[in-house]
């Protein structure tokens, strides 16, 4: 066993965890000592990004911390993600699910019949379209990383997409969360439903839903959020194939791909957490020790998730995102707005015919 390859991600994953207690203790200090709140009112996760982002563009990162915070970007994120299971039930998993379904669905397909209208107007490569679409209707970058072997993309291709996907993302995740309470009026499913499918990454989700969820005192919002995200990364099963296709078609080769590969396994943590919190409920109802054993693993989930949110904000390149062009921007900036009004009008429509 290689001990130094395990040891090498330490410094990165250290940093984020002084960023998180840092972030907490500015909030601390801001919420209650100053403003004189019992609990601050004040998001830790958005301190957290902000904060990374700050010191990640003033100051050059080191290269021994840069794979521990990729590590902790990827791992730990999900990590949180698998522990944040522990506040649902597997009821309440299927009933978010057959709303959260047909909306991810409208989304996807309004997204991309806008981008392929885009493609000729604006005239940049399909490739960069396609990965840029599916990042922002399914996962962010881990489905542009998935689809780009299949349809052949460039480099240079994948860092536009990818800075694409960065920018509109963050700027999603600290705006959303006080426009959905302002627009649906502090409904927690449709706050959760709209976080969950209008925002790009599973990170910038999970971030959005801990800030709505630290700012307005609303833990049900941050688990249907997050039940929609992980649903909509499911479609990556189908896309990935379809864009493929799409992509390929006529020609004489086609990239192989592999269910196996691009299929997000941390879904599965996160429904066995669900199913662990339901039979822990049943043999240990009323019993302290086991709501202990809740609260603690809610607190490392958020734990977690925010160390994540920090690690995303240090490896946030401004100058890079600076550099990359306008016309992919205009595509992202457009596809964005399509996924936020495509949800909000798919809501109304549902609350209307439901209600």
């Amino acid at each position: 066993m290689n001990i130094k390859k395990y040891l090498v991600v330490l410094p990165g994953i250290i940093l984020a965890f002084v960023l998180y207690t840092l972030s907490q203790g500015f909030n601390n200090i801001l919420g209650i000592e100053l403003l004189g709140y019992e609990k601050s009112p004040i998001s830790t996760a958005m301190i957290a990004i902000l904060l990374g982002m700050f010191f990640g563009n003033v100051f050059k990162i080191r290269e021994s911390f840069l794979k521990g915070l990729d590590f902790t970007q990827k791992y730990i994120l999900k990590l949180g993600i698998i522990c944040l299971g522990i506040q649902l039930k597997p009821f309440e998993f299927l009933e978010f699910g057959k709303i959260a379904i047909p909306l991810i669905i409208i989304c996807i397909i309004s997204v991309l019949i806008v981008i392929k209208l885009l493609i000729k107007k604006l005239k940049i490569p399909t490739r960069m379209a396609y990965l840029i679409s599916i990042g922002s209707t399914v996962c962010g970058t881990t489905a542009i990383m998935a689809t780009a072997p299949v349809i052949s993309a460039k480099k240079n291709e994948v860092s536009y997409a990818i800075a694409n996907i960065t920018l509109f993302g963050i700027l999603s995740m600290l705006i959303y969360p006080y426009f959905a309470n302002f627009y649906f009026e502090s409904e927690p499913l449709l706050i959760g439903l709209f976080l969950g499918t209008s925002i790009h990454e599973t990170s910038q989700v999970a971030a959005a839903g801990l800030i709505y969820d630290q700012q307005f005192n609303s833990p049900e919002t941050l688990n249907i959020a997050t039940v929609t995200k992980l649903i909509r990364n499911t479609f990556l099963i189908i896309m990935i194939p379809l864009f493929a296709f799409l992509y390929n078609r006529g020609k004489t080769t086609e990239r192989k791909y592999s269910i196996k590969d691009i299929f997000p396994y941390f879904v599965l943590g996160f429904v066995a957490m669900i199913i662990i919190r339901n039979l822990g409920d049943l043999m240990y109802s009323n019993n302290y020790k086991w709501s202990a054993t809740i609260e603690g693993i809610q607190l490392f989930s958020k734990i977690f998730l925010t160390m994540a949110m920090a690690a995303i904000g240090l490896s946030t390149n401004l100058k890079e995102i600076k550099n990359m062009g306008y016309k992919p921007f205009v595509v992202g900036f457009i596809s964005m707005a399509t996924v936020g009004l495509v949800c909000i009008t798919t809501i109304e429509l549902y609350l209307s015919y439901f209600n």
